[in-house]
């Protein structure tokens, strides 16, 4: 008899993320020959390398294996066998992550993977030490290793939801620095997306936030969403099948939390009205916007060298020649790279700048977030530090 369906589901997922990121890291078999005591000679990189998995590892018998031979007469190699890469999950205590911790242990060591996990001590609560304490206990239970608990100092920019989120990220990227990790998996689930979703629309922020959260985000894809097209109640019914303790963020349901009052009034009357099946529409929208933001990226970023002068300068004729959805990704592009935080650069700051080339009328320099000031001069947009 097989596993609860849940815990099938979710192992499914995480074995296809590691399936990825094995193949993504595994190096290419080296067919070089290199001399050996003044003679050409194959280098054998079979008997140096680990085979991919499903593969055979042969071992011609003139070669035998330097493991069959005492430490002391092994042969020296300047090239040594690539260490197994190290997977984190992070890892809250609460259904989604704890599933998805309990799917890495199991899934990890068939593939030759090391995984280990990290929970972020916000601080937020009285008591958050000790539960992030109880978390490292969880995690070590499983067999994760290495496990850990890090503390945060949370600020204030962006309201507190922001705040945390960044300051966990600043955390967890540290955390893989310091351990060497390919990759950090993260418990986010379609109700997740479904929700980000609609905090986007509710922004009015345009496509790119529409399309949600990435199944493969951050510096060289270091984030993993395996969970993304599972709801919530799989990764809950997973834990309860294997009798995984879990904790219940308070916060999930405090109504002070933008993202708990959607998920506790607005989507239940989405549903209401709309009918079941909302929260994978709404997931099916986030993947098609991806799909045609990353189409328009790719348009804007073959485009921009075609609208800039000798000097490096944007031509606003030729800019306004551009589809405006393209056009508008330019500029966001420049104002960034010209100092002004993405986080702060906001779909009504890019229309402005925007007006400085389709309603030209002489306006004034247009002000943007990081001192970053935008002006038109002479048929050119000029980008700058105020």
């Amino acid at each position: 008899m097989g596993p609860h369906p849940a815990v099938a589901a979710i192992r499914l997922a995480v074995r296809r993320v590691l399936h990825d990121i094995l193949t993504e890291h595994t190096p290419a078999p080296d067919t070089r020959r290199t001399p050996v005591c003044g003679a050409a000679r194959s280098s054998a990189p079979d008997a140096e390398r680990v085979p991919a998995p499903g593969t055979r590892r042969t071992i011609s018998p003139a070669q035998p294996p330097h493991e069959q031979l005492p430490a002391s007469s092994r042969p020296r190699s300047s090239r040594e066998l690539p260490v197994p890469p190290l997977v984190l999950v992070a890892c809250s205590g609460g259904a989604d992550s704890m599933a998805l911790a309990s799917a890495l242990a199991f899934e990890a060591p068939k593939l030759g993977i090391r995984a280990g996990g990290i929970t972020v001590d916000h601080g937020l609560q009285p008591g958050s030490d000790l539960r992030a304490d109880e978390v490292v206990l969880r995690l070590t239970e499983l067999g994760l290793t290495p496990a850990e608990s890090i503390a945060v100092t949370v600020g204030r920019d962006g309201g507190p939801e922001a705040a945390a989120r960044d300051a966990r990220y600043a955390a967890l990227d540290a955390a893989a620095e310091r351990h060497g990790a390919t990759a950090i998996l993260l418990g986010h689930t379609r109700d997740d997306q479904a929700e980000t979703v609609l905090l986007g629309l509710a922004r009015g922020s345009g496509i790119r936030s529409l399309s949600g959260m990435a199944a493969v985000s951050g510096a060289d894809g270091r984030y993993r969403r395996p969970f993304l097209h599972l709801d919530r109640q799989t990764a809950r019914k997973a834990c309860m099948a294997q009798s995984l303790p879990v904790w219940d963020d308070p916060h999930n349901a405090d109504p002070a939390y933008t993202r708990s009052r959607l998920r506790h009034e607005g989507l239940p009357a989405l549903e209401k009205a709309l009918g079941k099946g909302v929260v994978e529409a709404l997931a099916r929208t986030a993947q098609l916007s991806r799909d045609d933001a990353d189409a328009l990226d790719a348009w804007a970023s073959q485009a921009e060298a075609s609208v800039r002068d000798a000097a490096g300068l944007l031509e606003c004729a030729k800019l306004y020649a551009l589809p405006p959805a393209v056009r508008r990704r330019i500029l966001r592009r420049a104002a960034i790279e010209a100092g002004a935080p993405a986080g702060s650069l906001f779909a009504r700051h890019i229309e402005e700048v925007d007006r400085l080339i389709t309603g030209w009328r002489g306006q004034g320099a247009i002000n943007l977030p990081g001192k970053v000031v935008a002006q038109r001069q002479g048929g050119r947009l000029v980008i700058r530090q105020g």
